[in-house]
């Protein structure tokens, strides 16, 4: 009996301490709407805030809305940066493709670049130094200034010559400075008896077509060339080209599309679009990797074929740092690096406007153009 009774207390006991353990395990509790998840320890907690989410003090758990939020912007964050890694595939297509040139990468492509600055007035040139001359470029009607035929039937160089700046529009280009620390106007060409023609280019002055900066640009260069390749007065295989600054930019990635000219000397260009301010070159944030290739010289070098020379002058301010970048490992059989001491962005200009134009005035009485960092170096 007293076994039986000590079985039986025991039982008691056991069964007590079930019961007990039952009211120690938590409920399971419908989940509370203003939380995602359960209540988190300390540790949990910190861990949360870490990652972007907000804790519900009272009730120790990562807020609903905190969660929506952070789970919405790693969504975003996710499709953006597959977004990225699809653009940088196709711009290492483009970069990369066996052979591809420029104007190939360029063919059919569609920029998603359209920037519509304040109109600005055409200037007006005095009559006996340029007379207006439009060209078409495409469907559309752009004007630009010549030098006016001479009228003694002969047929002379000619060279269209890319302002710096905002390439795509003119104002006073026809009156040269006082000293030859800074002349834009390229005079020198004009004064040797060569055709100079001022192309405006869409965007510019008035017209209504959105700036591209450097790309559809291109097209208008080379529809000008042809344009002043045209002309009574010009000798069609004498076109030359020949820009400063963004001008310098615009005219190299003109002569990598197309071996049209009979030379080309671009001043101070950039390697990469993107080495611009934008201030100068105001590209919208968050275009496409393609869209800054196919504006970027250094990526094109190889397509060139015809003569082609980098100038800059060696001392600051200036792009020095650029024309390096470019003649590294020297890319083309086509290219000529001139570096000139002693001589800035600007002041490079006036003294090797005149060498230049000395050299293709003979070269347009049958002596062969040629150009080397001698002749341009300072005296």
């Amino acid at each position: 009996m007293r076994l039986i009774n000590f079985f039986a207390y025991l039982a008691g006991i056991v069964l007590v301490a079930l019961v007990a353990r039952v009211a120690l395990v938590p409920r399971s509790m419908p989940q509370d709407p203003a939380c995602h998840g359960g209540r988190l320890d300390i540790a949990g907690r910190e861990q949360a805030q870490a990652d972007g989410y907000e804790i519900d003090r009272e009730r120790g758990c990562i807020t609903r809305a905190s969660y929506d939020r952070v789970q919405s912007e790693l969504a975003r964050w996710s499709q953006a940066r597959a977004q990225a890694e699809t653009e940088r595939v196709q711009a290492e297509h483009v970069l990369r493709h066996p052979g591809r040139t420029l104007a190939q990468a360029r063919d059919r492509f569609v920029t998603g670049v359209a920037v519509h600055p304040d109109a600005t007035p055409l200037p007006r040139p005095p009559g006996n130094l340029f007379m207006r001359s439009d060209y078409a470029s495409g469907k559309s009607s752009r004007p630009g200034f010549a030098t006016p035929d001479p009228g003694d039937g002969r047929r002379r160089p000619a060279i269209v010559w890319l302002t710096g700046g905002d390439s795509s529009t003119l104002d006073d280009f026809w009156s040269p400075p006082a000293d030859d620390e800074n002349d834009q106007t390229a005079h020198a060409f004009r004064d040797a008896g060569i055709v100079m023609y001022f192309p405006t280019l869409r965007g510019g002055n008035d017209d209504t077509a959105g700036h591209e900066y450097f790309l559809g640009e291109v097209d208008d260069v080379l529809a000008a060339a042809d344009h002043v390749a045209s002309l009574p007065w010009v000798d069609p295989k004498q076109v030359y080209l020949g820009g400063h600054s963004t001008g310098g930019t615009l005219a190299l990635l003109a002569a990598e599309t197309s071996g049209r000219f009979a030379g080309v000397f671009a001043f101070g260009p950039v390697a990469s679009v993107q080495d611009y301010p934008a201030s100068i070159v105001p590209l919208p944030a968050g275009l496409p990797e393609e869209e800054f290739a196919l504006r970027s010289p250094i990526h094109w070098l190889e397509g060139l074929s015809s003569p082609t020379y980098l100038i800059e002058g060696e001392q600051q301010p200036g792009n020095i740092t650029s024309l390096h970048e470019l003649c590294r490992g020297d890319p083309s059989p086509w290219l000529h690096c001139i570096p000139v001491a002693g001589r800035t962005h600007f002041s490079v200009l006036a003294p090797s406007t005149r060498t230049i134009a000395a050299r293709i005035a003979m070269a347009g009485e049958g002596i062969a153009f040629s150009l080397g960092a001698a002749d341009l170096a300072r005296r």
